[in-house]
């Protein structure tokens, strides 16, 4: 396989990450910010390290420069993967993004299994899943806790993708705007409007995750729509100009760029599809279509 075309040096990266919402001229009330989408691939409990390896190499042997500026794109492999990534990031200067899948909100101690937010940066963590459906179901992580890990992320440097949606019972019973409104408020308590601008949250509702079942389009982004309304009700509307709201949902190669051309979509969380280089890398190149 042959080494593909450097992007932005590692170096630049972070610096690059935060600018990743600029203000600029309203287009037809559609985008008032220019707000560069994320598309962060999470593999879950799934590859070792040298498949994460792998499947890094073929992903950007499928991609191109065009493809890096019109999204950032974020891999977030398990722990065992993350050193290994971060050395082939910087060593071969690859313009990806690196993710935890989560981590503790303490900063050390008798915490058997957990892993500290300070740990992650010193290995060039830039983004933290925070919240996500899995955790909150799997491992009963309530919203508290949450928040005390987007606090403990954001003390680090690194930038939280806070995780929030409504399962099928709570959608069919017409509460998905209040429960998303509660998420949203509580996971943010004691954030700071500058911090607040620089997150990501990911809309991932329940009822979609490895399911099959897909928001449509108009859907998701309305959902996103809540997201920043909410957002700009507890900080301001220039705080939620700049966060960059994802979907996150069955995102495969077929749904994508429908997904991403919404107005309130800055990205898509994507899960089982991005365990596979060429299903990724379409979605990474959903600016190409149509």
């Amino acid at each position: 396989m042959s080494r593909p075309a450097a992007g932005r040096r590692w170096s630049s990266w972070k610096a690059a990450s935060c600018r990743a919402s600029l203000p600029c001229a309203s287009s037809g009330g559609r985008r008032p910010v220019a707000r560069r989408p994320i598309i962060a691939g999470n593999w879950k409990m799934n590859l070792d390290h040298l498949e994460a390896i792998q499947l890094v190499q073929r992903l950007v042997y499928h991609l191109e420069p065009r493809d890096y500026e019109a999204a950032e794109i974020v891999v977030v492999p398990p722990f065992t993967a993350l050193r290994s990534i971060q050395t082939l990031i910087q060593g071969d200067r690859l313009d990806i993004g690196l993710a935890a899948q989560q981590c503790s909100d303490e900063e050390s101690g008798a915490l058997t299994g957990e892993i500290s937010p300070r740990m992650l940066a010193r290995l060039d963590v830039g983004y933290v899943l925070c919240g996500h459906s899995e955790r909150r179901a799997l491992f009963g992580e309530a919203d508290e806790l949450v928040n005390r890990k987007v606090r403990a992320v954001l003390a680090h440097d690194m930038v939280p993708i806070l995780c929030v949606g409504e399962s099928a019972e709570q959608r069919d019973a017409g509460e998905a705007e209040a429960v998303v409104t509660g998420q949203v408020l509580a996971c943010l308590d004691e954030v700071s409007a500058g911090q607040a601008a620089t997150m990501v949250i990911a809309y991932e509702p329940v009822w979609a995750i490895g399911t099959g079942r897909t928001a449509t389009s108009g859907d998701a982004n309305a959902m996103c729509a809540t997201v920043r309304s909410v957002v700009a009700g507890r900080y301001d509307q220039s705080v939620a100009d700049r966060l960059r709201v994802q979907y996150g949902g069955s995102v495969k190669p077929g749904n994508a760029a429908a997904l991403l051309r919404q107005p309130e979509i800055d990205g898509a969380l994507v899960g089982g599809a991005s365990l596979d280089a060429d299903d990724f890398a379409v979605i990474c190149r959903y600016h190409r279509t149509g």
